[in-house]
């Protein structure tokens, strides 16, 4: 509603002033959870940056290039907005954060923050059992778990780490998903 009050700004000027709403009302209410059982992929994020909270969507922000890579890719066979987070689900993918707080840099959150972050998404990956975790900032997550683990390593049998960075990457994850024998219950990507 904000932006369409100001039809015909500048894209950038739109982002800064939701950024700046988003610092004042402090968000409480975040992106909420896109995740289901035995899902292909899990993608992680460190935690909601402020326009995406503001929005109350994941990898919202313009310009962001999760979704386009996502396509690309092949995991979808269209380009889906942020605001069609859920019709991920369809294709064996979600989404989830590691902190659920909403920063404008993930520099700011705590090693506190990090490790029960960890925690709590250890249990969600053991509830869940995602053939696939991907995550989108691998620095974050070695602090969260206080490991130096490589991306590609098999965390657990069936169960493979992998870092989202780049279209070479999401088509190699891309790829392990199709190669991969499914799970009970699991959907194709």
């Amino acid at each position: 509603r904000l932006l369409a009050a100001r039809a015909g700004a500048d894209l950038d000027d739109d982002v800064a002033l939701v950024i700046r709403v988003a610092r004042a009302q402090q968000i409480e209410e975040l992106p909420g959870q896109c995740v289901a059982p035995r899902l292909q992929v899990l993608f992680v994020g460190i935690n909601p940056g402020l326009y995406s909270a503001a929005v109350k969507h994941h990898f919202a922000r313009p310009g962001n290039r999760f979704w386009p890579v996502l396509h690309t890719s092949g995991l979808t066979d269209r380009l889906l907005s942020p605001f069609e987070e859920r019709e991920l689900l369809k294709y064996g993918c979600g989404i989830t954060n590691l902190v659920n707080r909403a920063t404008a840099a993930a520099s700011e959150l705590g090693p506190k923050e990090l490790t029960a972050g960890g925690r709590r998404l250890a249990a969600k990956i053991k509830r869940l059992r995602p053939r696939v975790v991907a995550v989108l900032g691998i620095g974050a997550y070695r602090a969260a778990y206080n490991v130096a683990v490589m991306v590609g390593e098999p965390l657990e049998q069936e169960l493979t780490l992998v870092q989202i960075h780049s279209l070479e990457v999401a088509d190699a994850v891309a790829r392990l998903v199709r190669l991969s024998p499914q799970s009970d219950g699991a959907q194709s990507a």
